[in-house]
């Protein structure tokens, strides 16, 4: 046994020294045997049967001591551990400003990455938090070949997609509406998701309190119940845990509360409530039950277990087919509708992925900008320690030893670096969060959670083994010369310097692109807040007032209500004028697009009839936004009661109609010619739906002949707008002590929000270059001063033999020049190739613009001569006595 714990480490040689310990003891047996009398061959037959298996004996002894083998190899590799973690410690410890720039290195590198990843996980990369969230299909139906992604369904269609598909286990219908709610201390606008009874079993979602819909209770004659959402549960009603049963008036109808949904994200919209179809007084309506077209509702579907998305794809168009051939009127041939079918999680995350996806290339751009200056920082240290390396391989440590050891090092510092990257990831998740919510209403399930952190200890150990194997790769072979040069010899390490220059040529590269790219989107940027919007913005207010349907059923009512209120508004102090409209300037919503025909303009069988962005305003519309008049007039009180009802054009409509005709007394029609409207005036175009978006046709009518309950005030003042609001609200209040006033806010505010998006995605990227180009800056001073330093003796001897200062600071600054010129060419190659990827976020701004790439090359050879002037004048000063004294 005492010659087994000296037993050859490894497989073969445990199986040698077993298969010698076993032969020997059979040999030292048979010698005994012979020596006993008996013959070699006798001898050798009895040792072997007294020794008893061989083969059971050796397979033992083998298992045992590999198993020894194992654990001793765990012990001295847990104890070899320990020893560099305690070395790497007491060597960071003395290096601080080594130790204090590269974990403030790698936690921005890394802290920036594992922010963004925390969004793409809770995003993109989760699935739909329900129960069936990986099975749920969105069915769209898009029109005009695709510009219109989505109208929606019919309940008919609803119904026959429902019976006729044989790919889903379940379908239901959604759509969102707000309604008045009464019940409370004040009556409250809630956004009202209204759904077909298994909607949420369709989801898997269960009630947190009571119950969800049961099969029937969106039925007609249905008794009217509603189900509460967690956030409205909580704020609205202070979460009341006996809220179930009780009770609340809408739509002129008493509803019980049935239950109070767990906290989860909504999608596709945020509601309040959530209500059957049987209770929502226009889903039910006879123009809506009864016509295939009265498209209004979303349709999602279970998808089988087993069944594809192509085979559900498939299933759909075979019905869409149907029903074109059965049904031609509901489907004409210049709708040019379609079908499609996507999986939900994707569906709802599809104006979000592209920017994400941008900004995580361009925090990974800042790792790897990170790693690069870290690792120069790094090899400058090697350098000096190279000496040092060189005597720990003569004392007897392998190269394999000394690999351990730097991978050690740098992994713990990466580790350090990726702790303090979760402060700078968790400092930036609110940002982040408030930035998703434009595009997507999964933003509310990202959060730093075991994923975040796995992901950001795993980019922090790759990160330091890829440091620590940097300075293997280019360490020092020949160990005799490394041992007669010394920290500050003249010899430079070729290969190290090289490695040195290259990574601060590619660091310059990628930080180019990244300015390049953050230049770009700051020009399109500049362009959005050039576009003229058409109208005036300043000291403007707006607020949305839906009035109840149940009170105001007709024109009359809310033509009344609308002049009452505007003669209310209007006489308060500081109002310079009010009106009220369908919808504000800058809104979200969609072109209310409706097709036309001109007076005396026949349309061909092949022709598709031209359609406009019909409006509705008040009197006073045009002044209150202050949209200039081209020609004509605009509304009037008298028109009122003419007989000719009159409309204003904008200059699109009349550019794209008219041509250089004078459109005004032309006469339109929207239903063949039932009615006919008169155009009265021509006014200035006016960005509707954002800066970005094209101007398009546009119509207004004047409000006192075509209604809309659901109308927003628009009130003009001469002083902050905002003051007028609690006007507004008691003015309203005492009109209609059940009307809710909603969404009040300033114009101005609204082109400023037009705009967020845009701008939160440049300050985003222009932040992470300028943090990429303050590294790269800081690596560039830090290797020329590092150069400076070993050329001390070299630069001594010249200024000795007559260098000027002047020469001396050029031949420094040439060498970093030349440097951050090979990065630029390099730099400015791919980012011809990859600024064309930033194409859909830009405006009027091409992605190769040459403007943008010379200021980001001049800015960058500015940056880098402040950061190479002082090793330059540090060159100038050196003392060519002490340098060749020190030779």
């Amino acid at each position: 046994m005492k010659r087994a714990f000296h037993l050859s480490a490894g497989r073969r040689g445990i199986t040698r020294d077993v298969d010698h310990e076993l032969a020997f003891h059979i040999e030292m047996r048979t010698r005994e045997l012979i020596a006993l009398g008996k013959s070699p061959a006798d001898a050798r037959r009895e040792a072997i049967a007294v020794f008893g298996d061989v083969s059971a004996v050796r397979a033992d002894c083998l298992a045992e001591l590999g198993h020894r083998t194992r654990q001793r190899a765990r012990t001295e590799f847990m104890h070899t551990l320990w020893q560099d973690i305690r070395f790497t410690a007491r060597t960071l410890r003395r290096a601080p400003a080594f130790t204090v720039a590269s974990l403030l290195t790698l936690a921005l590198g890394i802290g920036a990455t594992t922010a963004i990843f925390s969004v793409i996980d809770g995003v993109l990369l989760r699935p739909l938090p329900y129960a069936y969230g990986d099975r749920l299909v969105h069915v769209s139906q898009p029109a005009n070949a695709g510009e219109v992604p989505d109208v929606g369904f019919s309940p008919m269609e609803v119904a026959d997609y429902e019976s006729q598909t044989r790919s889903f286990d379940a379908m239901a219908e959604y759509h969102t509406m707000a309604f008045t709610l009464l019940g409370r201390d004040e009556p409250r606008r809630v956004q009202t998701g209204v759904v077909s009874a298994g909607f949420f079993d369709v989801l898997g979602v269960k009630a947190l309190l009571g119950r969800t819909f049961r099969p029937g209770e969106d039925r007609a004659g249905a008794a009217p119940v509603i189900v509460l959402s967690y956030e409205f549960w909580q704020h609205a009603l202070g979460g009341d845990p006996t809220i179930v049963g009780r009770t609340f008036t809408m739509n002129d109808r008493v509803h019980t509360v049935i239950g109070v949904l767990p906290f989860l994200p909504q999608d596709p919209d945020h509601n309040d409530i959530y209500m059957p179809v049987s209770s929502c007084p226009f889903r039910v309506s006879p123009h809506v039950l009864e016509s295939r077209t009265a498209r209004m509702v979303t349709l999602l579907g279970r998808l089988k277990p087993g069944v594809t998305l192509a085979r559900a794809t498939a299933d759909v168009s075979g019905v869409d087919a149907r029903l074109h051939q059965e049904y031609p009127d509901a489907y004409r041939a210049n709708d040019r509708l379609g079908i499609s079918a996507a999986m939900y999680r994707d569906e709802i995350t599809r104006g979000a992925r592209p920017t994400l996806l941008v900004l995580l290339a361009t925090a990974a751009f800042v790792l790897l900008i990170a790693c690069a200056n870290v690792a120069n920082l790094t090899l400058a240290r090697e350098l000096r320690r190279e000496r040092e390396m060189a005597l720990r391989a003569v004392l007897g440590a392998g190269r394999r030893r000394i690999a351990r050891q730097l991978v050690t090092e740098s992994t713990m510092l990466a580790v350090a670096g990726g702790a303090l990257g979760l402060a700078v990831a968790y400092s930036l998740l609110g940002v982040l969060k408030s930035f998703t919510a434009l595009f997507t209403p999964r933003a509310a399930e990202i959060g730093m959670d075991g994923r975040v952190l796995a992901f950001a200890f795993a980019v922090s150990a790759l990160t330091g083994i890829c440091l620590g194997l940097i300075p293997v790769m280019t360490a020092h072979r020949d160990l005799a010369s490394g041992l007669k040069e010394d920290g500050n010899g003249s010899t430079l390490g070729g290969a190290r310097m090289r490695v040195r220059g290259a990574l601060i040529s590619a660091q310059v590269s990628i930080a180019f692109m990244l300015l390049v790219g953050a230049g770009l989107m700051l020009r399109s940027f500049v362009n959005l807040e050039r576009v003229d919007p058409g109208f005036d913005p300043a000291n403007v207010l707006t607020a949305r007032i839906d009035l109840d349907w149940t009170k105001y059923k007709t024109g009359p009512l809310i033509r009344n209500f609308e002049e009452a209120l505007l003669e209310r508004v209007a006489a308060r102090p500081g109002v310079t004028a009010a009106a009220v409209a369908n919808a504000s300037p800058m809104n979200e919503g969609q072109p209310n697009k409706a097709p036309f025909r001109i007076d005396g303009r026949a349309l061909g069988a092949s022709q598709t009839a031209p359609t406009m962005d019909v409006r509705i305003g008040s009197t006073d519309y045009f002044r209150v936004l202050g949209i200039a008049l081209v020609s004509g007039r605009t509304f009037t009180a008298m028109d009122r009661d003419t007989a000719n009802e009159p409309v204003v054009i904008n200059q699109t409509a009349a550019r794209r109609y008219w041509g250089a005709a004078n459109p005004i007394g032309a006469r339109l029609t929207f239903d063949d010619g039932k009615h006919w409207v008169t155009v009265v005036g021509v006014a200035g175009d006016v960005s509707q739906y954002g800066p970005a978006q094209p101007e398009m046709p546009a119509l207004y009518a004047p409000f006192n002949l075509s209604t809309t309950s659901d109308m927003r005030v628009l009130v003009r003042t001469r002083g902050d707008p905002s003051l007028v609001s609690r006007d507004l609200h008691a003015i309203v209040h005492d009109m209609d002590p059940a009307q809710p006033v909603t969404e009040v806010q300033t114009l101005a505010k609204m082109r400023g929000d037009a705009v967020a998006t845009p701008r939160i995605t440049m300050l985003l990227v222009g932040a992470f270059a300028l943090v990429a180009l303050m590294i790269t800056a800081a690596g560039l001073a830090g290797v020329i001063a590092f150069t400076v330093s070993r050329r001390t003796r070299e630069i001594g001897i010249r200024i000795a033999l007559g260098a000027q200062p002047g020469g001396v600071r050029g031949m420094v600054l040439g060498q970093g020049l030349r440097l951050v010129g090979i990065g630029l060419v390099i730099g400015a190659a791919a980012a011809l190739g990859l600024t064309r990827l930033l194409s859909r976020f830009l405006f009027e701004v091409n992605a190769t613009d040459p403007i943008t790439f010379v200021g980001v090359a001049a800015l960058f050879c500015g940056i880098a001569a402040m950061a190479c002037l002082a090793p330059a004048r540090r060159a100038t000063r050196v003392d060519p006595m002490i340098a060749l004294r020190d030779t």
